[in-house]
C-alpha cells in the first residue's frame, strides 16, 4: 500500500507543496505489534508509479516490494521541478556549470528538514524502527549523490545507502574531500554503481567513482561497487539494479 500526501519544505520552497509517498507492507494492518526498518528516497515520484515519474517510467518499487514481501517501509519526496530547483536542492556543494552556471548547493538545507522534519513525523506517525541501524538512504543521479552525502555526513542517522549513478562529477574535488572529512562508522554499508553506457557522460566521472571508493575501503566502510553492463542513466535501468542493491544491503 502506498499513501500520498503533501509536505512543505519551508527553507526551500516555502510553503509551496509537493507530494510525498510512504510505502507501507501488507503486514502493516495485521500484525500491529510488528516494527520496520525505513528507506528514504530521493525523487519520490519516480520510486512507485509510472504516471506520476517525471518521464513516464518509475522504479517500480511499488511492484517489486508486493512481489517480494519484504518488510520494509519506503518513504519518497517529490523532487523541485522549478527550473534548476532540484539540482539546487540536491547538491550539498556550491559550483559551476558551463550550461547551468553558478549553482549554489542547499543539499545541507535538504537534509536537515529530512532528519529533523520528516523522519521524526515518520517516526512519530507509523511504527518504525527508529534507530541508525534500521534506518537507510537511496538515490539516483544528483539523487545518489545527496544519498552518498547523507550516509557520510548524517552518518550517525543512516548505516546503510544505495548511490545509483551518483552524479560525483558536478564537483569531484569537493565530493573526495567530503568523504575524507567523514567520519564514517566501519558498520557502514553503501552500494555504489554506474552505467557502462553512461560512464563517460562527464568529464572527471569515471576518476571519481573510483577515487570516492577508494577513500570508502580506507574507512573499512562494507562498500558494494558495480558497473552495470548496459546500463544506463535512467529509471528502467535503475529499477533492474533494484534486487541487487537491496540484496547488498542486507534488505
Amino acid at each position: 500500500m502506498v499513501i500520498k500526501w503533501n509536505v512543505t519544505i519551508p527553507k526551500l520552497t516555502g510553503e509551496q507543496t509537493r507530494q510525498a509517498y510512504i510505502y507501507l507492507p501488507d503486514s502493516y494492518d495485521t500484525d500491529k505489534d510488528k516494527r520496520y526498518p525505513v528507506m528514504y528516497m530521493f525523487d519520490g515520484h519516480n520510486v512507485f508509479f509510472d504516471e506520476d515519474a517525471t518521464f513516464g517510467k518509475s522504479w517500480g518499487m511499488n511492484k517489486y516490494m508486493q512481489e517480494t514481501g519484504k518488510e520494509l517501509i519506503i518513504v519518497g519526496v517529490e523532487c523541485n521541478h522549478e527550473g534548476n530547483g532540484r539540482i539546487i536542492e540536491y547538491s550539498p556543494f556550491n559550483y559551476e556549470n558551463s550550461t547551468m552556471g553558478k549553482i549554489k548547493g542547499k543539499g545541507s538545507i535538504y537534509m536537515n528538514w529530512l532528519v529533523k522534519t520528516l523522519k521524526p513525523y515518520i517516526d512519530a506517525t507509523y511504527r518504525t524502527l527508529p534507530e541508525r541501524e534500521n534506518t537507510i538512504i537511496a538515490g539516483s543521479s544528483m539523487g545518489g549523490l545527496m544519498a552518498l552525502y547523507a550516509v557520510s555526513v548524517f552518518n550517525h542517522v543512516f548505516q546503510r545507502a544505495a548511490c545509483l549513478s551518483p552524479s560525483l562529477w558536478i564537483a569531484p574535488g569537493k565530493v573526495l574531500e567530503m568523504v575524507a572529512r567523514a567520519r564514517i562508522k566501519n558498520d557502514t554499508c553503501i552500494y555504489m554503481d554506474y552505467g557502462s553506457l553512461e560512464m563517460f557522460n562527464h568529464a572527471a566521472n569515471a576518476e571519481s567513482l573510483i577515487s570516492s571508493g577508494h577513500l570508502l575501503l580506507t574507512k573499512r566502510v562494507n562498500l558494494a561497487f558495480r558497473i552495470v553492463p548496459g546500463g544506463t542513466h535512467s529509471e528502467a535501468s535503475w529499477e533492474q539494479q533494484i534486487p541487487i542493491f537491496m540484496d547488498c544491503l542486507g534488505l
